[in-house]
């Protein structure tokens, strides 16, 4: 074992002179002992779902074991020689490239075993189950579901790894209820950028725990989580309601927040267009008899839906439907526009991947994906609105404009995660807008580059204006300087920095996230020299 271990490190001595190098000359697989470490040979690990940025690394590693990654990780942060950068990557789905690493190296966090252990609590005990910060949240679910359990919190996109979301903080239409992703974890197991495997919990090695979550991949690697578990419904009656006046959109959003003992899931989305009607429309098994007027190029008229949902555990003297009826007479819709369908809950959880096959069988998932999400306060949600409106142009817009509001106080501020100030209103609600937009480059009248580009400045612009003017943040943000970190973090930025000179003083994690350049000065400070 020691021989293999000295081996072991030997062979990484010699990756990292390599990386260091200007001359890249690991053109074939090394023999890294218990190490899956390879150099580059596909374009997986320097590509993602935004299709923006391509950013090659010289080297991936496939870990079997927590230890793989602490391995590779205490020996960067051993090394002077280094300026090695590591990041972990999930199911791909970054947008700017934030898991990416030029010429350093991704780790492919997939390649874990794929662990899943339940614990079933007994009366008054919490049920919650352990897995590997590789699983995908759709395995989870197939699993949970064989006895009777599921989550609390999801994503609306399922094939998305437990490490890659509790990350950034993983919200839905269950997100006012039960509270973020990140909210909903009982523990954690993380390698550090150290390279130390540490359990921590609210209760053990809080501070750790509290950093990682949300924390953008900058403290350490989930290679475990504990996620909370609660009893999964059997069917899910889904509601589709049409608005044609924004302000009543809003104030029935937050109407079906406020009774969160009726309702489990609330989104809502903007109807531009005949097209974002109709993709919005694939997953939603229902006939929908609504032909709005759109208007003209030169005045358009947009429309929103609110969806909600109410699980149905199918027990005795229990009637969703009525349940639904109630709710129902308490909204402002448009005359005769709700609509309702009964489906399974694992195909109303599952319903993006719907949408996903129909996209991907007309080649238009692998596309530009210039997203852009906000977190806005509950107070500049209308003048929002309007900075959206005065950016796009409704008639050709491709894509879904997601609105929904979610709660204040489902957040926890010790996270990493950064949510717009409060500013001494007592409005417990804010909102986010995902601005989800396709951009094909493949028809000859399709999206250029130049064509992208100018999608980014605008979604820059609209950004920088609601940052600025309304107090937003970005979610999965992405800012393309230091300075603009330094915004997006404001008040909460020197608690961040701090930990990140605990956990990860030689800034190796994330660089993807351009938040901690590694510099020498930055090295050597590291060092104490």
């Amino acid at each position: 074992m020691e021989v293999a271990m000295v081996s072991t490190r030997a062979s990484l001595l010699i990756l990292i002179l390599s990386l260091c190098s200007p001359y890249k000359f690991i053109q074939s697989p090394m023999d890294f002992g218990p190490l899956n470490l390879l150099p580059t040979t596909t374009t997986t690990a320097s590509s993602d779902f935004g299709r923006i940025l391509f950013h090659s690394p010289a080297a991936v590693l496939r870990p079997q074991s927590s230890g793989d990654i602490s391995m590779l990780l205490s020996f960067l942060s051993g090394s002077s020689l280094s300026k090695v950068t590591v990041a972990a990557r999930g199911a791909g789905h970054s947008i700017h490239g934030q898991a990416q690493a030029l010429d350093g190296i991704v780790v492919e966090m997939r390649s874990l075993p794929a662990e899943i252990e339940f614990h079933r609590g007994g009366e008054g005990q919490v049920s919650y189950a352990d897995v590997s910060g590789g699983v995908m949240w759709i395995e989870l679910l197939e699993q949970s579901l064989k006895l009777g359990l599921a989550p609390r919190s999801w994503t609306d996109y399922l094939y998305l790894t437990v490490g890659g979301t509790l990350s950034n903080a993983g919200i839905s239409g269950q997100t006012f209820k039960h509270g973020p992703q990140i909210s909903n974890v009982l523990q954690l197991e993380v390698v550090t950028g150290r390279g130390e495997i540490v359990k921590c919990s609210p209760s053990k090695d809080a501070d750790l725990f509290n950093a990682v979550l949300g924390g953008l991949g900058q403290f350490g690697i989930i290679t475990r989580a504990r996620i909370l578990l609660q009893e999964a419904p059997q069917k899910v009656t889904w509601v589709r309601a049409f608005y044609d006046d924004f302000s009543i959109f809003t104030r029935d959003q937050e109407l079906l927040v406020s009774i969160p003992d009726l309702v489990d899931y609330v989104e809502g989305f903007i109807v531009l267009n005949e097209q974002s009607l109709h993709s919005s429309s694939i997953a939603f098994p229902a006939s929908v008899d609504f032909n709005p007027d759109f208007g003209t190029k030169n005045s358009p008229k947009i429309y929103y839906c609110i969806e909600f949902a109410v699980h149905d555990y199918q027990r005795k003297n229990t009637n969703v439907h009525h349940v639904v009826e109630v709710i129902s007479r308490q909204m402002s819709h448009m005359v005769s526009q709700l609509y309702s369908v009964e489906v399974s809950y694992f195909d109303f959880l599952n319903r993006v991947r719907m949408e996903e096959m129909s996209l991907r069988s007309v080649g238009l998932w692998e596309v530009h994906h210039p997203w852009l999400n906000m977190f806005v306060p509950k107070a500049g949600v209308a003048d929002f609105r309007d900075l959206l409106m005065d950016n796009i142009s409704p008639d050709s817009f491709e894509g879904l404009i997601l609105i929904y509001p979610l709660l204040r106080d489902k957040w926890d501020t010790n996270t990493s995660v950064v949510i717009p100030d409060s500013s001494g209103s007592t409005d417990r609600v804010m909102y986010v807008v995902g601005i989800l937009r396709s951009a094909n480059p493949e028809p000859e009248d399709g999206c250029s580059h130049h064509c992208l580009q100018e999608l980014l400045r605008r979604h820059r612009r609209i950004a920088d204006t609601a940052g600025a003017r309304l107090g937003a943040k970005q979610y999965l943000g992405h800012h393309p300087t230091r300075a603009g970190w330094h915004q997006h973090f404001a008040r909460r930025w020197e608690r961040f920095a701090e930990r990140k000179a605990r956990f990860d003083p030689l800034r190796i994690l994330g660089p993807g996230q351009g938040i901690f350049p590694r510099t020498q000065d930055a090295d050597a400070a590291a060092y104490g020299s």
